[in-house]
């Protein structure tokens, strides 16, 4: 029996390649909705549908468990799909929390960045009421930076004049996290690196989900033994270039995650 993540493109790979690290006696299916990616410009009923049609095509591989690879889905659908199935289902959060416990002494604030509809969705508003209680979370939407990924677009040039874009409104001097609530935007964290003042750490929520995730397996005696760290890939479109690009992409993550974490830059939250 595989995990399986699910994403609406490639940003799930990120999460995957923590779940490899972390698990490295299980098998893997990574299944991306790219007959409706992006899904954060679209509204929630849509992503509703959206999710519930790829998991009936998940559904029929053999999973003992659903990580819900995308902060979008997961504040859209995850509530409603851990009702009506008995496997355990993981979702994604922007890692809120553990900024703010990082910043609660040294008086920054944090700086969170995700698509629109994760942003304005109640189980984010929720999140941020229940942690931020001295008022030190900004929200910052990047809805074009999905698709730039999707578009494999990493020109420095070009992504450095996007990100001094949407960084120009906000006194960088002031942060002291940068959360990337996006499953996506971690493939940008080694020009992010470049681009923000060295005081500023970035982090994600992949470690934790992951952690959540080896957690649940545990208590329900699913964890596995045999399994090699298998991927299975697999889309909507069913398109053969896609699933060699997610190959591609989930290399090249690979790559720079290494490269960033042996120049001591923390990428995990």
């Amino acid at each position: 029996m595989r995990i399986a993540l699910f994403d609406s493109g490639l940003g799930g790979l990120t999460v995957l390649s923590e779940a490899v690290k972390q698990l490295p006696d299980e098998d893997f299916l990574f299944f991306a909705d790219t007959l409706h990616v992006p899904y954060g410009t679209k509204t929630k009923e849509q992503v509703q549908d959206f999710v519930r049609e790829s998991l009936n095509q998940i559904l029929q591989e053999d999973i003992k468990a659903l990580v819900i690879a995308c902060n979008t889905a997961t504040s859209a659908a995850a509530e409603e799909l851990r009702k009506e199935y008995s496997f355990p289902i993981i979702g994604m959060e922007p890692a809120v929390k553990p900024a703010v416990e990082m910043n609660r002494s040294t008086g920054k604030r944090v700086l969170v960045a995700a698509t629109p509809l994760t942003l304005h969705q109640s189980k984010y508003t929720q999140l941020v009421s229940r942690v931020d209680d001295h008022s030190i979370v900004d929200s910052l939407p990047l809805p074009e930076l999905v698709t730039y990924c999707e578009a494999m677009q990493f020109d420095l040039e070009i992504m450095t004049a996007y990100f001094n874009e949407k960084f120009a409104a906000y006194d960088l001097n002031d942060y002291g996290t940068l959360v990337l609530g996006c499953t996506h935007f971690p493939f940008y964290k080694p020009l992010l690196r470049r681009i923000l003042p060295d005081h500023i750490e970035i982090i994600d929520g992949s470690l934790g989900t992951i952690r959540r995730l080896r957690h649940v397996l545990n208590e329900k005696g699913l964890i596995g033994t045999q399994g090699r760290g298998d991927i299975r890939y697999a889309c909507s479109s069913q398109d053969p270039a896609y699933l060699l690009k997610m190959q591609q992409a989930f290399e090249h993550f690979h790559h720079i995650e290494h490269a960033d974490q042996g120049n001591g830059v923390k990428v995990n939250g």
